[in-house]
């Protein structure tokens, strides 16, 4: 038998970020992100900061972050606070919920700076646990899942209320529900789980898009395959990324 401790119980590095819309390769940027650590099942250090975008938020990303335009007024660039985030993940289980969505802004953020995420990183996604081990229960932002869970969100839509949020989801799904406990395993799991879980949604908004009479099929590329579905047609995505597609004029 190994050695090895559990995955749960090894050094994650639970990260989310806010940011000033959905698509980063259309120039949105990150507004604040954080790292949450965890090891041994539990939180050991916290780290989070404003960062300023160096352009105007828009209002629906005050009205749900409560990030106000001041507020990142004067704080650090991304560039001036990547080496110190960088630092926060190495050698550590990279964890965030809807992690695509986080991993595609912190790739193209480090891409301004000259460097790249931590060679090698695995990727921990609570979001595809949730749904394949919660299926039928209904809606799956973060908030709700971690209410049947029983896990409190204490700052929703901030970035280090939703990191440590997303940590405890992952280790109370991780409980007692036969997942498996080397980090190889579980790995080959969450990729399964996630084509299943893409192959689904496709077909649903195929089967959507030929009910809706004299509207072609629903965009396929761009931000929207990261995130799922929009909003109102889907429990899967938050609020704050509805509001989003809805100011870009999207949906």
């Amino acid at each position: 038998m190994s050695d090895e401790k559990p995955w749960r119980l090894s050094r994650l590095a639970v990260l989310d970020t806010e940011t000033t819309g959905l698509s980063p390769e259309s120039g949105d940027r990150v507004i604040e992100v954080a790292v949450v650590h965890f090891e041994n099942g539990e939180v050991t250090d916290r780290w989070n900061t404003l960062i300023d975008p160096g352009v105007p938020l828009h209002a629906d990303v005050t009205r749900i972050t409560g990030i106000t335009d001041a507020d990142v007024k004067g704080q650090p660039r991304f560039s001036e606070i990547a080496g110190e985030l960088l630092g926060r993940l190495h050698g550590r289980i990279l964890v965030a919920y809807n992690a695509p969505f986080d991993r595609s802004f912190l790739v193209h953020e480090l891409a301004r700076t000259g460097v790249t995420l931590p060679e090698g990183a695995k990727w921990l996604d609570p979001l595809v646990f949730a749904k394949q081990m919660q299926r039928g229960q209904g809606a799956m932002k973060l908030g709700i899942v971690a209410k049947r869970l029983g896990v409190p969100l204490t700052e929703a839509h901030r970035a280090s209320g939703d990191a440590e949020c997303a940590g405890w989801v992952l280790q109370k799904l991780a409980e007692g529900t036969g997942l498996p406990e080397d980090l190889a395993s579980v790995l080959d799991l969450q990729e399964r789980w996630e084509a299943e879980q893409d192959a689904e949604r496709a077909g649903w908004k195929s089967r959507a898009a030929r009910g809706r009479t004299g509207q072609a099929p629903l965009e396929q590329s761009g931000p929207r395959n990261a995130l799922g579905p929009g909003y109102p047609l889907s429990d899967e995505l938050d609020p704050i990324r509805f509001m989003y597609l809805r100011a870009a004029g999207r949906v």
